[in-house]
């Protein structure tokens, strides 16, 4: 499991802003049943932490959100990966391609 884009191996020698371009790319191409699966583990996550902040009062809110905030990134990311990796060798070349294309 990937938990940073700088590892992977299809993304080698990219910079930030064109392993982003590949992996947006590549998550608008997964299939429809693969969104489908990282869409709901999104809203699982989301629905369980909010449900336990709506349950909490005042001040005992905020390990929560902070919670929230490190576990949805930490979860979502490494799957997103995961699904879109199949995809980055071929994306990765149709932006390489498209960037030469440009002046």
């Amino acid at each position: 499991m990937f938990f940073n884009s700088q590892r992977i191996p299809e993304l080698e020698g990219l910079n930030f802003a064109e392993r982003m371009q590949v992996m947006r790319t590549a998550a608008d191409r997964l299939s429809v049943p693969k969104k489908f699966v990282l869409n709901i583990l999104k809203l699982v996550i989301l629905f369980v932490f909010f449900l336990m902040m709506a349950q909490a009062n005042d001040w005992r809110i905020i390990p929560y959100a902070i919670a929230l905030i490190v576990v949805y990134p930490a979860v979502t990311r490494p799957v997103t990966y995961w699904l879109c990796r199949p995809l980055l060798p071929v994306v990765r070349k149709e932006v390489e391609d498209e960037a030469a294309k440009q002046p």
